[in-house]
């Protein structure tokens, strides 16, 4: 890649930046402390169903 040119790196995610910034009012809205403790009980529940069977 010679220095000349430009990729457009910056430029192409300028629009995932204002996508993503943006928030929409009738989106679910959860506490990222809530989807951790989601995870971790569907983990200890398919350690359990695991060892049970």
């Amino acid at each position: 890649m010679s220095s000349g040119q430009n990729t457009g790196g910056l430029m192409s995610s300028a629009g995932l930046v204002r996508y993503f910034d943006a928030e929409d009012r009738n989106a679910i809205q959860l506490d990222p402390r809530s989807v951790v403790a989601i995870g971790v009980l569907f983990g200890v529940g398919i350690l359990l169903l695991r060892f049970a069977f």
